[in-house]
């Protein structure tokens, strides 16, 4: 009973530290790259749509603390560049924003007349993702029983079966008996069995 109880408690573990990896382990992004956080020959707008922003990402701010800072503001502050009562505001001249919820978040300079002329950076946050899904595992395929392959197409005289065939890329993988007997054995389950499923 014992190990039944650890095991539990490991494999809860191991899926609270996926939750966390993917929170911690962010990119992190230098705002304006190489230029900074400054109010000339940067367009932020373009800078932030040519990226993708997750919780557990981080924005670097750099910037001369004499000249600038960064507000996290509202949206409606954001659109009207109004500084006063930010969400937080950030004046070392080097800062580290962890981006923890997701959503829209707002940052502007706050000096007067920066944000105007486009110091100003509006992003969209998605949520943590927690990797790539591993696609399923394919199961094997039995043997159809005698009595379901002689049952008679449905589709068989199907003017899409008798029309031209025209072919726009590589030639597809022939069809193995097996893949035609499962196609068989749904079309007979539909065909057949079902209404005795809805009616019964």
């Amino acid at each position: 009973m014992a190990l039944i109880k650890n095991k539990s408690l490991f494999a809860s573990l191991i899926i609270l530290v996926a939750f966390f990896g993917a929170a911690v382990g962010g990119t992190v992004h230098k705002v304006g790259d190489s230029k900074g956080w400054t109010m000339m020959g940067v367009d932020y707008e373009a800078w932030a749509s040519s990226r993708t922003f997750q919780v557990g990402d981080s924005l670097v701010f750099e910037y001369n603390k004499d000249y600038h800072n960064v507000n996290e503001v509202t949206p409606n502050n954001f659109e009207l560049c109004v500084t006063s009562n930010p969400l937080e505001r950030y004046e070392t001249g080097s800062d580290t924003v962890t981006l923890t919820k997701s959503g829209v978040h707002n940052f502007i300079c706050g000096v007067p007349g920066h944000c105007g002329i486009g110091q100003k950076l509006q992003i969209v946050v998605l949520p943590a993702s927690l990797g790539p899904v591993a696609a399923p595992v394919p199961r094997p395929v039995r043997s159809p029983s005698p009595s379901l392959s002689l049952l008679p197409s449905p589709l068989a005289n199907s003017p899409v079966n008798n029309g031209p065939k025209y072919q726009t890329g590589p030639s597809p993988a022939p069809h193995s008996a097996a893949s035609k007997s499962i196609a068989w054995i749904g079309s007979y389950f539909l065909i057949y069995l079902l209404p005795f499923f809805i009616l019964g």
